[in-house]
């Protein structure tokens, strides 16, 4: 199989030269590849799990890291502030939403915990959170946290997904669980849904959900890791009550960073931030803050310094988006790109495995830039082989895509990027149909006792 360079030419080119070089047409595929710093040898088609930000982005990242340890009182005491505000409005601007309803978090995770931790639960212990089978791991270990620690005072209720399912579906599910917590005497509190799940990387109706929780009192908790960069959101439109998305996957923001929203409206609710830090607001007294005053907002100035860290990253949001528009011609290019590109990918690996892609008849679960392909594997090899399947494809084909059992079938989630091509979805497909003719073989088996 060809190797990085092969199919990319000379990594000679930079982000600059891009620019001279064409200014009115972004150049996606093998050359915006040269933009980034992979290993040669490596085909990443797994952007969905920790991302990837472009060499000139980095460049910026290790400024600002150098400006901190040129003078860390200066940098970080006197000068931080206001680039982070820099970048806060930036991606405001770009979720079409107030500057100071958004702060920056380490990542989703943390933002769903800031949350769900915050939120006060009722005595009468009646409160219940609603979420989706498909919650992303950490986000659903974080409800179960909740309800352990809650003294009674809170339970979770899950809505079974199992997909293909067309939009009204999905919705009709959550406003039967509504009804059904009404029923059982419960009080649905918050509920937590993606925009896009991560397993399997699918696009949820999230729109129709936020406005049903908002019909039915319940305040919703949008988690769009898979979100900002991928798909288009509109936060004046949308009008969650919470929204959490990750920078650095689909934003080209270096790892890590994660955008929180609160409108004012909620801001009230957020007391601490996790971890607690010197911007929380006591109820009696006060206690040193050995930072400078700050003329932010509380619930901005809570986020701005939690605790010593590197925040290098926070500052290049604004870099990053600046970087998608110069080079790559902004973001309606960009998720046009990179959603087609999922679409026609998809059914390009499902025809060389002779299979299909996790889709319904509308095609709105697929509007993402992540498509889901049935592997053509025997139900009673998968759960021996699985483990071997992903080691393998990393040590024998330099790369990796997420496996997923789901409804009975095991789909492989690919990733459409910027810097990818068709050739790279056939090459995936190729790869994918070796290694199930590998473990239909039983290699998988070898060297077990």
């Amino acid at each position: 199989m060809a190797s990085h360079d092969e199919r990319s030419g000379s990594i000679g080119i930079g982000d600059g030269d891009i620019r001279k070089e064409n200014r009115s047409l972004p150049l996606f595929g093998q050359r915006v590849l040269q933009c980034f710093e992979f290993d040669p040898s490596l085909r990443y088609l797994n952007h969905g799990s920790f991302g990837a930000s472009p060499r000139d982005v980095r460049k910026k990242l290790r400024q600002y890291q150098d400006l901190a340890e040129a003078s860390p009182d200066r940098f970080i005491r006197y000068e931080t502030a206001e680039i982070l505000h820099e970048s806060r409005a930036a991606l405001a601007k770009l979720l079409h939403a107030p500057t100071d309803t958004v702060v920056l978090v380490p990542n989703t995770t943390t933002g769903v915990n800031t949350i769900l931790r915050n939120i006060s639960w009722n005595d009468d212990c009646r409160d219940e959170i609603l979420y989706f089978s498909t919650v992303y791991g950490a986000c659903g270990k974080t409800i179960d946290y909740v309800v352990d620690s809650g003294l009674g005072r809170v339970s979770s209720r899950a809505i079974q997904l199992k997909y293909p399912l067309e939009d009204n579906e999905v919705l009709a599910l959550f406003k039967d669980a509504v009804d059904q917590c009404i029923k059982d005497r419960k009080r649905g509190r918050i509920a937590v849904f993606d925009t896009v799940s991560s397993l399997p990387g699918v696009r949820l109706p999230f729109e129709e959900i936020t406005k049903a929780c908002r019909e039915a009192g319940i305040l919703s908790l949008v988690d769009g890791a898979q979100g900002v960069g991928m798909i288009d959101i509109n936060l004046e439109v949308l009008d969650p009550d919470f929204f959490v998305s990750g920078c650095h996957k689909w934003l080209y923001v270096p790892r890590s960073c994660a955008v929180l929203y609160v409108p004012l409206r909620n801001q009230t609710l957020i007391a601490s931030t996790v971890p607690t830090s010197h911007g929380y607001v006591p109820k009696v007294g006060e206690r040193f803050n050995p930072l400078p005053k700050t003329k932010a907002p509380v619930f901005v100035n809570s986020f701005e310094y939690v605790g010593t860290q590197d925040m290098s990253a926070y500052l290049c949001v604004k870099d990053a988006i600046t970087w998608r528009e110069e080079v790559l011609g902004g973001e309606a290019r960009i998720l046009e790109y990179i959603q087609t590109l999922a679409r026609e990918g998809g059914k390009r690996v499902a025809q060389i495995l002779g299979t299909e892609v996790l889709e319904n008849k509308a095609g709105t679960m697929g509007r993402c830039a992540m498509t889901n392909v049935a592997l053509p594997l025997r139900p009673e090899v998968i759960s021996s082989a699985l483990q071997w399947m992903l080691e393998t494809m990393m040590a024998d084909y330099q790369t990796f895509m997420p496996l997923i059992m789901h409804n009975g079938r095991l789909w492989a989630r690919i990733s459409a990027q910027t810097y990818l091509s068709i050739g790279d979805f056939e090459w995936a497909g190729l790869v994918l149909l070796d290694l199930c003719r590998r473990v239909e073989k039983g290699e998988y088996q070898i060297g077990r006792s």
